[in-house]
């Protein structure tokens, strides 16, 4: 059986292609995504969409980051202020991040201090819950970065993927309530949110009448 044709750039079934509906935006701001293996291939996965659509993101697969070369040497980079995306006991919302220009809420605050122009870093984990704790829990080097965590008003419309965790976004929607919240920009980011909506709509409307119906709503 000869494997379905995929889309060089979105890595999706050609039918499923979703290039022509991805906008690229000028955004100043890095996105780092630490992808599961097993989120590669997944076919609903959203990842791609922030890589695609953002000049300044780039995806690093594993499981352990702890001795990951690039990522250390991001983490590592004297001009770049790194924070993780992910809801610790210790995080701090990304609003207060908004008019906190020089990184005061940084750990390591006497190195931040010393640089006024500090190129922000944000770091997704993209994967389920429960991987992307795993990846976390066991990466040392990303539990010694300043966490941020962002509080949805809504409810995901990552309708064709279940989650029972209360607040619980795809990638590409924790990235765009992100970028959002820190530019004070949500239509900047929009197109983000057309080309998640889009690859849903599709992924509905093919299946058997009735399936989403019975099983996802």
């Amino acid at each position: 059986m000869s494997k379905r044709k995929k889309c060089p750039l979105c890595d999706k079934a050609l039918p499923a292609c979703i290039c022509q509906h991805i906008t690229a935006i000028d955004s100043d701001i890095e996105l780092i995504i630490l992808q599961h293996p097993s989120e590669v291939k997944n076919a609903i996965g959203t990842a791609r969409i922030l890589n695609l659509s953002l000049p300044q993101c780039q995806i690093i697969i594993g499981e352990n980051f702890t001795e990951d070369s690039m990522l250390n040497t991001l983490l590592n980079d004297p001009i770049r202020q790194c924070f993780l995306l992910y809801p610790s006991d210790d995080s701090v919302t990304a609003d207060s991040l908004v008019n906190d220009k020089h990184g005061d809420i940084a750990t390591n605050v006497e190195k931040m201090k010393s640089t006024v122009n500090m190129k922000r870093t944000f770091i997704l984990l993209d994967g389920t819950w429960r991987k992307a704790f795993k990846m976390y829990q066991s990466s040392r080097n990303l539990q010694s970065i300043p966490a941020v965590r962002i509080d949805a008003q809504q409810a995901s419309q990552y309708t064709i993927r279940q989650t029972k965790i209360e607040g619980g976004l795809s990638t590409v929607e924790a990235g765009f309530l992100l970028l959002s919240t820190l530019e004070q920009d949500a239509k900047k980011y929009q197109p983000l949110m057309s080309a998640f909506e889009y690859m849903i709509n599709f992924q509905i409307a093919q299946m058997p009448d009735g399936l989403f119906n019975k099983n996802y709503r």
